[in-house]
């Protein structure tokens, strides 16, 4: 497994805001293989923070014993798909039956549920599941992307037609999510591999930063501050707090110092030459 910690720079940080007293949100990041998770837990009393726990330590564990073992820049065989999307939709699926067993055999976890958004870097690309309303962005070139694209009643409104982005921003109906970890038994994450360049910031948020904070102050935050990456995050964080800090607030930052291609020896070159890849 290749350590990513020389090409991969991460930073972390989480609060409960000004209104909530529990902080319901996880966080996990790891750059030397690449892998951020972020979970924005729901349910009743502390049973967000349970679900969004599990998913978090679930996925994690589950991804770094597969990379391992696993070549996540290969195609699968059967399916013909990166072996990394398989990994990233294995661990969700995983997650989400754990969550709704607990849920469902234990009373006081009824329930429960979270969202997810889950950044694995491999071979100078990112690959990218979620579901909820968590997002990844990407700043790159003076550009702040929104790579991924909310499972909420606003983003479904929005797109019909029924409403603007800019009434979306002053809606009393943010929390209403379409999908999410742990509710049902089966759920779909939404899973995209994008290009990753040097200079890349990418940022995992759950929504108590950008419902506080607007793009464009995420994205002139992030540009000013790109060079220290602890300042940035706990940054973001305070801006949401100085907003009104309404929800709990987490946030991980990934910074590509330099290109990360895939460690590929020269007896494998020689197999895939072959035609004889893995045998």
């Amino acid at each position: 497994m290749t350590d990513l910690s020389k090409a991969i720079e991460m930073a972390t940080a989480t609060h409960a805001g000004m209104v909530r007293a529990h902080n319901e949100d996880s966080i996990g990041a790891d750059p030397s293989v690449g892998l951020a998770v972020l979970a924005d837990g729901m349910g009743g009393y502390n049973a967000g923070e349970v679900a969004s726990g599990i998913a978090v330590a679930l996925i994690a564990k589950e991804l770094r014993d597969t990379l391992a073992a696993a070549q996540p820049y290969e195609r699968d065989r059967a399916s013909g798909e990166l072996v990394s999307v398989k990994m990233l939709r294995n661990a969700v699926a995983r997650a989400n039956a754990s969550i709704f067993e607990a849920a469902n055999s234990q009373p006081q976890y009824a329930g429960m549920g979270t969202t997810l958004v889950v950044a694995l870097m491999c071979d100078n690309h990112i690959n990218v599941a979620h579901v909820g309303d968590s997002r990844l962005y990407r700043l790159r070139d003076a550009e702040l992307t929104q790579l991924t694209r909310d499972h909420s009643l606003l983003q479904e409104q929005i797109d019909s037609g029924m409403i603007t982005k800019e009434m979306a921003r002053r809606s009393q109906n943010k929390n209403l999510v379409t999908r999410a970890v742990g509710i049902e038994p089966e759920v779909e994450a939404d899973i995209n591999t994008f290009e990753a360049k040097e200079g890349d910031m990418y940022l995992l948020c759950s929504d108590g930063l950008n419902d506080m904070v607007d793009d464009e102050d995420i994205f002139l935050t992030l540009s000013s501050l790109h060079t220290n990456m602890p300042l940035a995050a706990g940054q973001l964080v305070q801006m949401a707090n100085d907003n009104g800090g309404r929800d709990n607030i987490s946030v991980i930052l990934i910074r590509v110092k330099k290109p990360f291609p895939a460690a590929r020896g020269w007896m494998r070159r020689l197999k895939t030459w072959f035609g004889k890849d893995g045998d």
